[in-house]
C-alpha cells in the first residue's frame, strides 16, 4: 500500500497517496482546477499556468497539474494572487487567439471574468495551414498548449514530427523549417488532432462540414466498435452525422489505446462508405 501524504486545501485537510499533484488533490476535495493544457494520459507540460495555486511559504505560484502535494503544505486554490493570475492567462489567451471552438478556455473567461478587449490587436492571426488530405492546421486557434507535441513525441507516438518553434507571438508548432506537413516525419496518425482542445488541428472531414456550415454536433451520433486492421484490439469510437461517418476517436480511458490510434485506425474508414458513393472497392 502507498503511504499517504497529509495536507490543507483551501481549509480542508485532506491525505493522498504520495505521489499525488495538487491538482488531483483539489479534485478530492470537490474543489477543481482549472485545466488547459493538462490531458489525463499525457506528462504535465506546465504550459498554460491557468492551473496555478497558491502554497503557503512559496515565493512564486505552483502549477497544479505538476507539482506534487508534500506533508504539511498549505494550498489556497482561490485565494486573491491566484484569481488575478488566472484572469490574466484568460486574457491574453483570449485576445490573442479565436476561441469559438475552444470551451475550456471560454469557461475560464466566463469564470474569471476576464476583459481580452483589453489586449486586442496584440497578435495577427497566422493562416490556415491545408497542406494535406486528412487534417487542417489553423493556428489562429493555438493556445501553444504542447498537447500536440507531446502526443506526437514520447508520451504517445514516438515521431517527434513536430515542436515549438519561434519565441513570443512568433512562438508556433512547426513540422521543421516551416514545411508542409507531407514533407515532414508526420506519420498522419492525427492523434495530435486528438488531443488538440481549440480546433486548431481539425480532421479534414469535420472541418470540410464546418466550412460549408453542414456540420451538426447535435445531430451526430457514436457507435463504439474494434478496429479490424490488425490484432492489436484498438476501440474505435464512430461519429455518424446523416448516416455517414465523418470522425473515429478513441476512448482516452481504453485500456488499449488510451485514446491513441494509428493512421488506419483513424482515418481509413471510407472503404464502409466507398459502395455508397460509387467509387468502388478502396484499396
Amino acid at each position: 500500500m502507498r503511504d499517504t501524504v497529509s495536507l490543507t486545501i483551501d481549509g480542508v485537510p485532506v491525505s493522498v497517496p504520495q505521489g499525488t499533484t495538487l491538482r488531483a488533490a483539489a479534485e478530492a476535495v470537490g474543489h477543481e482546477v482549472p485545466t488547459l493544457c493538462w490531458h489525463e494520459n499525457l506528462a504535465p507540460a506546465n504550459a498554460c499556468r491557468a492551473c496555478v495555486v497558491e502554497v503557503e511559504g512559496s515565493r512564486a505560484l505552483v502549477a497544479a497539474c505538476s507539482r506534487v502535494a508534500e506533508p504539511g503544505m498549505v494550498v489556497h486554490t482561490r485565494s486573491p494572487r491566484v484569481e488575478r493570475a488566472r484572469r490574466v492567462v484568460a486574457e491574453l489567451l483570449a485576445s490573442a487567439v479565436d476561441i469559438s471552438l475552444a470551451p475550456t478556455v471560454a469557461a475560464l473567461v466566463e469564470e474569471t471574468q476576464s476583459e481580452p478587449e483589453r489586449w486586442e490587436g496584440a497578435r495577427t492571426a497566422p493562416p490556415v495551414r491545408d497542406d494535406n488530405g486528412l487534417y487542417v492546421r489553423d493556428y489562429a486557434k493555438c493556445i501553444l498548449c504542447y498537447r500536440c507535441v507531446e502526443a506526437c513525441g514520447a508520451e504517445a507516438q514516438n515521431t517527434f514530427a513536430i515542436s515549438v518553434a519561434g519565441r513570443g507571438f512568433d512562438a508556433h508548432i512547426d513540422a521543421g523549417w516551416d514545411r508542409a506537413m507531407p514533407e515532414s516525419d508526420c506519420v498522419f496518425c492525427g492523434n495530435c488532432v486528438a488531443v488538440c482542445p481549440t480546433g486548431a488541428l481539425m480532421d479534414r472531414t469535420e472541418w470540410t462540414l464546418r466550412q460549408e456550415g453542414r456540420w451538426d454536433e447535435a445531430a451526430i451520433h457514436t457507435t463504439d466498435t474494434v478496429c479490424g486492421y490488425c490484432g492489436v484490439g484498438c476501440a474505435l469510437t464512430l461519429h455518424v452525422l446523416d448516416n455517414r461517418i465523418v470522425k473515429v476517436t478513441s476512448p482516452d480511458d481504453h485500456p488499449v489505446t488510451h485514446g491513441m490510434l494509428c493512421v488506419k485506425g483513424r482515418y481509413a474508414y471510407q472503404y464502409v462508405q466507398a459502395e455508397e458513393s460509387g467509387d468502388g472497392p478502396l484499396v
